[in-house]
């Protein structure tokens, strides 16, 4: 059975006709109507050795005979031609209507590339409820189209270094402490003076476990004591990073965890398997536990930043993307995810004053005579 592909085009206007053009059975229509080669070739603005040859690679691509060739006869179709015909407008007449919806709706989409009053941001991120939350309201309020595709702290922020997006999403403890994990992890990536960082929001993380704690969970040494089933995130996730560093300061091996190796790619996917019973705790944002009706015992809060190139913060789209966090309206709205407050929600932050890894020495105060010009 052959396959049918589906492609289209960008116009200045919709071609009249067919709802889904097809060069072949345009051709054999041309054929059909002309009653010779020539006479396709000219109806269609084709040169005739244009159409002759393609006429030829369709029969050898389709292993049919589309044309008969006799000399001195007007050029018909063969049976085999005839039916194509028929078959494009048996489905393009049941397929009417879906055809024109999608004609719609792709018309709608590309209408936001020409229109000069709406923006798009590229933004890779760890995974964020809030996130979901702001790409709904930025366009609804402001034509801001965030184009979010989700990911570990790591790979988000590598993707910003490649050029593959325009903003990247981590986030960390309030000033990590020197020689933590975060530090390890982040400070290789992020380059004070090249990179900027945007305040975005402060959520809380913790355990998610079962309604009513039935094993009584009340940290992390209640994991090893009670032997509870645990559930991680892959390595390179900011919450991998939080969890890591977490243990560390309670002197906790993960190898003394039940569970440590099992991992889960999102804060969802690990509440489900709290949820599903395969699972008794791990570590996700409040509203990831709140949201399936699961308890939640506060770890930590931490700081959710959104960091960017230093050329792209007055860019059109990042403006607007930074008025939109500022405004009353959408931290009102934050506010309203379990476990989110805004904190200098759009504020371009210093990254050596959040991040406070990088030592910078001070230019020694001359003493003797200025120095020459020369």
């Amino acid at each position: 059975m052959h396959k049918v592909e589906l492609s289209y085009s960008l116009t200045g206007r919709r071609p009249a006709g067919a709802a889904i053009r097809n060069p072949l059975i345009e051709l054999l229509q041309a054929v059909r109507e002309q009653g010779s080669i020539s006479g396709a070739a000219k109806s269609l603005g084709q040169s005739y050795r244009h159409v002759w040859g393609e006429l030829k690679r369709w029969e050898t691509e389709l292993g049919r005979g589309l044309i008969v060739w006799d000399k001195g006869q007007p050029a018909r179709l063969t049976e085999f031609g005839d039916k194509l015909l028929w078959a494009e407008r048996q489905a393009q007449a049941r397929l009417a209507p879906q055809i024109d919806s999608l004609h719609a709706d792709l018309e709608r989409a590309f209408a936001v590339a020409f229109d000069d009053a709406t923006h798009v941001l590229t933004l890779h991120a760890s995974h964020d409820d809030a996130l979901v939350l702001l790409r709904d309201h930025a366009a609804a309020t402001a034509r801001l189209h965030l184009d979010i595709r989700f990911m570990g702290s790591v790979d988000a922020i590598a993707a910003l270094n490649e050029g593959r997006c325009t903003l990247a999403g981590f986030h960390t403890p309030p000033q990590p402490a020197p020689g933590s994990r975060a530090q390890r992890t982040y400070q290789p990536l992020l380059r004070p003076g090249e990179h900027k960082i945007i305040g975005f929001a402060r959520r809380l993380q913790g355990l998610v476990v079962a309604r009513g704690n039935p094993l009584g969970i009340a940290g992390l040494q209640d994991l090893v004591a009670r032997r509870a089933r645990f559930v991680n995130r892959a390595l390179g996730t900011g919450t991998r990073v939080l969890t890591e560093d977490l243990l560390a300061g309670a002197g906790i091996e993960g190898g003394q965890i039940q569970g440590w190796d099992r991992i889960e790619p999102s804060h969802g996917a690990v509440a489900e398997a709290v949820a599903s019973g395969s699972a008794d705790a791990g570590i996700v944002i409040e509203a990831a536990a709140r949201g399936r009706g699961l308890d939640f015992v506060p770890l930590m809060e931490e700081d959710y930043y959104l960091v960017c190139l230093r050329s792209v913060l007055e860019q059109p789209a990042a403006r607007v993307l930074r008025e939109v966090l500022a405004s009353r309206e959408w931290q009102q709205r934050l506010g309203t995810l379990p476990g989110y407050e805004a904190l200098r929600s759009g504020e371009v932050l210093s990254l050596s004053r959040q991040l406070p890894w990088w030592k910078f020495r001070k230019a020694k105060e001359s003493t003797g005579s200025p120095p020459s010009r020369g």
